[in-house]
């Protein structure tokens, strides 16, 4: 099975950065947060990606382009035009980068990979989230719910206090808990094939409107529970907290 990253999008809440370079390419522990989304999905077998491009895509092209030298030790000889690699590592992975639109919409660029997954069901997420959902659990699930769609909901932390309040009095004030939160979307979604039959309309059709509302309507999106991890970094403080967790044991960090 493929994965699909959408990581097209302006990242205009972390424009700090990104108006240097498109968001999945912001460095977590000096990696992309695109590398370290696709070595979560690597760490369970799946290999195959195919990365919808647009902000800046050149960026991320540079990156895999030039992946073998930048884990590599190298030997330039200028004078005889010669390049050695030493010690070269590099993952194997298939990527395939496909500019889906500097403005396209989220729906509209998965309909515009549609080719390059086939006829076959594939996972699709977000490029600007990690997690430590067990990918293999999460297709399981779809498997069994027999819908077109999963999407793994999770229950964000809150970032302010909540006041317990009776009548106008505070009885007691408290960190928001992941109890005091509804389920929202956590990317790391698996779709059937059939996916593309409701995707209405071009590049404006936004996937987490028509096409997810109408699969929501006909009792065909399924969702995966996920309790554990989960962090998206749509600001500079989320950079700052994913930088934080990654120097102290990382939780999405499920490879060896």
């Amino acid at each position: 099975m493929k994965a699909v990253i959408l990581a097209g999008g302006f990242g205009t809440r972390i424009s700090e950065e990104s108006r240097f370079m498109p968001k999945p390419m912001i460095e977590i522990g000096e990696k992309p947060i695109l590398w370290h989304i696709m070595k979560i999905y690597s760490h369970y077998g799946f290999n195959e990606f195919v990365v919808c491009l647009g902000y800046k895509a050149y960026a991320i092209k540079s990156f895999f382009a030039d992946y073998f030298l930048h884990t590599s030790d190298v030997t330039f000889d200028l004078a005889n035009n010669k390049m050695t690699m030493h010690n070269s590592f590099t993952e194997p992975w298939q990527v395939t980068l496909i500019d889906t639109g500097l403005n396209t919409m989220t729906g509209g660029r998965v309909k515009r990979i549609r080719e390059y997954v086939g006829n076959e069901p594939f996972f699709l997420t977000y490029g600007d989230g990690v997690s430590d959902v067990n990918i293999d659990d999460l297709l399981k699930f779809h498997q069994n719910s027999g819908k077109i769609a999963t999407m793994t909901a999770i229950r964000p932390e809150g970032r302010f206090g909540v006041l317990d309040i009776s009548g106008d009095e505070i009885l007691s004030f408290r960190e928001k808990s992941k109890n005091d939160s509804g389920w929202i979307n956590g990317g790391f979604m698996v779709l059937q094939p059939e996916i593309f039959d409701y995707i209405k309309g071009g590049d404006e059709c936004v996937f987490e409107k028509q096409p997810l509302e109408t699969l929501a309507s006909m009792r065909q999106l399924a969702a995966y529970k996920h309790d554990g991890f989960w962090q998206c970094m749509d600001t500079q403080r989320d950079k700052q907290y994913l930088e934080d967790l990654w120097k102290n044991g990382a939780p999405w960090k499920v490879w060896d």
